[in-house]
This record gives C-alpha cells, sequence and structure tokens, in this order.
C-alpha cells in the first residue's frame, strides 16, 4: 500500500508539471495590424503579452507583424499574412530548451500594464533642468560600462534644435574625435583608431543651432550636454558578460528586430544600460513600423532614470 500511495503522488507530480509545462506554447513580445488568434471557437484580437496554446490558430492581416517566444524561450517571427496553426509554429521551434526564457520574461514584465502604472505612480515631478541643458540619455559613471564594440549616443531635442556636435574625448578631456548630424542620435564605432585604445570616453553633446562664433571658429556653444562618462568592462566583467552572451548567442543568430529586443533585455538584466540602449535601436531600424520596439525603448529609459516622461 504504501509503495502504491507513493507511485500515485509521483503520477499525480508528473501530471501536474506535464499540465504546467503545457499551458502555453507561445507568448506575444510584439504585434502590429489586426491580428487574431481563435481559442476553442471565438476569435480575439492578439495583444502584446496574449498567451497562444498549441490548439489554438492564428490569422495574420496584411502588413502586420508578430513577434512570439516559444515557451522554451526561442524567438519567432511571423510578417507573411495568411492562418497558421500554433502546434506547426512550436514545432518549427521545438528542440530543448533555450536560456533565453529569463530575459524574455524579464520583457514582458517590464512592459506589463501594472509595471507602466507603478512607474508612472512613482515618476513624481518631472525635472526640466536649465533652460540651455541638454538632456543624453546616458547613465551616471556607475552603471556606464559597455561591453559590445558600437554604441548609441541619444538626447532629448533641446529648444534649440540642431544641428548637434557630438564630441569624444579622453579622461584627461583631450579632444578624440567630433561627429555632426541633424538626428538626435549618433552610432559611435568603439573599434575606430581614434577610439579602441581608450578604456574611458567622455561624451559631450552640442547644439550647433546657437554657438557663439568668431572669426569663422565655434567659441562656445549656448546649449550643450554635461561631459557623460562610458567605460569599457574590466577584464574579470568582459569574460562574465562573453560567457553568458555565449548562451543566448546561438538562439539569436538571425539578429533579427526581435533577437534584438531580446538581447536588450540581456543588457538590462546584466546592467549593461548603453548596450540595451543600442540594442533597442537597432531593434526599432530594423523595423521602425512596429510600435512595441519604440515603446519598449522608452519604458527602458523612463524605469532607468536616463529619460523623464512628458507631463
Amino acid at each position: 500500500m504504501k509503495k502504491g500511495r507513493i507511485l500515485l503522488v509521483v503520477g499525480l507530480i508528473m501530471l501536474a508539471v506535464s499540465g504546467y509545462s503545457q499551458d502555453y506554447a507561445f507568448k506575444v513580445l510584439a504585434n502590429k495590424g489586426a491580428n487574431e488568434y481563435k481559442s476553442g471557437d471565438v476569435w480575439q484580437a492578439i495583444k502584446t503579452g496574449s498567451s497562444l496554446k498549441s490548439g489554438d490558430e492564428l490569422k495574420i492581416s496584411e502588413n502586420s507583424y508578430l513577434g512570439l517566444v516559444h515557451a522554451s524561450g526561442k524567438p519567432l517571427e511571423l510578417k507573411q499574412s495568411g492562418s497558421y496553426k500554433v502546434a506547426d509554429l512550436a514545432a518549427k521551434v521545438s528542440g530543448g530548451t533555450s536560456v533565453l526564457n529569463k530575459y524574455t520574461d524579464f520583457i514582458l514584465s517590464s512592459n506589463s500594464a501594472e509595471s507602466k502604472k507603478n512607474r508612472l505612480s512613482a515618476t513624481g515631478a518631472v525635472h526640466r533642468g536649465e533652460a540651455a541643458s541638454l538632456t543624453v540619455y546616458l547613465p551616471p559613471a556607475q552603471n556606464a560600462s559597455i561591453y559590445g564594440k558600437t554604441m548609441v549616443v541619444e538626447w532629448e531635442t533641446p529648444k534649440s534644435g540642431g544641428p548637434y556636435v557630438v564630441t569624444v574625448k579622453n579622461i584627461f578631456e583631450d579632444e578624440l574625435a567630433s561627429y555632426e548630424t541633424p538626428e538626435t542620435l549618433l552610432h559611435i564605432d568603439l573599434t575606430d583608431p581614434k577610439l579602441v585604445n581608450e578604456n574611458a570616453l567622455l561624451i559631450e553633446v552640442s547644439s550647433k543651432a546657437d554657438a557663439i562664433i568668431t572669426d569663422g571658429k565655434v567659441v562656445r556653444y549656448k546649449t550643450k550636454s554635461e561631459g557623460k562618462v562610458v567605460k569599457k568592462l574590466a577584464p574579470a566583467d568582459l569574460d562574465r558578460v562573453k560567457k553568458a552572451f555565449t548562451e543566448i548567442a546561438g538562439e539569436l543568430k538571425e539578429q533579427s528586430a526581435l533577437d534584438k529586443f531580446i538581447q536588450a533585455g540581456f543588457y538590462e538584466q546584466n546592467g549593461l544600460l548603453i548596450d540595451a540602449l543600442t540594442s533597442y535601436e537597432d531593434a526599432i531600424k530594423m523595423a521602425p513600423d512596429i510600435d512595441t520596439y519604440k515603446e519598449a525603448r522608452d519604458e527602458f529609459l523612463y524605469r532607468n532614470k536616463l529619460a523623464t516622461p512628458k507631463p
């Protein structure tokens, strides 16, 4: 009898685990268009965060997009209109559990309605700064380490407008490179011979629109940012991040917009905010018509206090 009871308990546990693991096949990370799914006999609109079960069906409308993550953590993009069976899609990404789960779960929780509500209630008053200040979306020095070979510098549009000059200096404030752009965003290649041997950089952004010019030369910029430090990771931290990134790289080999979105979650969870913003901007560049990625980028900036929402 005792053995029978043990076997019964083990069987119930295995059944519970099996039922839990099959609770959903995919979750929706990104969505664009009038896409629908049928669960049972009812068709419903697909929303970001929706769960899709193996028995469900999908209808992808024209010029639409769906970014899915499988229960194993593996990503899947759908861009072609038509009807799909969730079970068939799940078969395409089967093959073991992915280490991406904790990063996709983090992305979903960070961009949930509850998370946004909590963030808004904690925001308080919006700090405007000085009239001639220029806000750059880079973290304070203690969080300014970077892993990647490229980085995005992005800033809020000041009253003066553009064009803008981005100046990169060494820690002794000697100028290493200068870039001009009409945009409020600039990609910087850190493998540039002028920058590659520096372990720390100081970045400033200025508005050229109201520069004070004497004898054809800029004497001073009226509207400029404070200098922001960017530091390369220390060797021990570099090895740790490289090892962790190698574990997920095989699942993100397509380097799609969805892959970049998931990379952003990886970097944020590892405290690499500059790399995270770069990945968000890469996702937006690859899929500029998908609002999910833009909204997630904004939420990232707000929750990490790199930018303040408009009142």
